[in-house]
């Protein structure tokens, strides 16, 4: 059975902005998008991720969104969605006083039997850290292959 990951918006923006050297760990980032288009692995996503990584790319990247929809529309993962989500999200938002939208996507791992949260954002994953099912992006690789 292959790992499910739940990958943050931290992550997916470096899938596009690969480039940029204000943007770290890109590196890391690719292999992973290498690793789910391998089929190594497989993406489990709440239903924000798409609408929040274009929110950003139109910002930062504003000639080049259109082209990124398009890419972003393409991806095949499980969406995960319903009430144990949202409300894992409050939950959890709660609990670390921090911002629903980063919450929400370690709320999908958690209500999942088995997937893993991967974040570029070190700030929410030291916090959240104690919570379990979570993996900065810079040691993923070394968990799962």
């Amino acid at each position: 059975m292959k790992p499910v990951v739940v990958v943050d918006a931290s992550v997916a923006i470096k899938w596009f902005v690969f480039e940029s050297p204000d943007e770290g760990d890109t590196d890391q980032a690719l292999e992973l998008l290498r690793a789910y288009r391998d089929d190594r692995i497989e993406f489990y996503q709440p239903p924000i991720w798409r609408a929040e990584v274009l929110a950003v790319l139109t910002r930062i990247v504003p000639d080049k969104a259109e082209q990124h929809t398009w890419k972003l529309l393409a991806f095949d993962h499980t969406e995960a969605s319903g009430s144990s989500v949202y409300l894992k999200a409050v939950q959890l938002s709660t609990q670390l006083d921090h911002h629903l939208f980063d919450t929400i996507y370690h709320a999908a791992a958690l209500t999942h039997p088995s997937a893993i949260m991967i974040t570029a954002d070190e700030k929410y994953r030291i916090k959240s850290e104690p919570l379990g099912r979570i993996l900065s992006l810079k040691r993923w690789s070394e968990v799962f292959f």
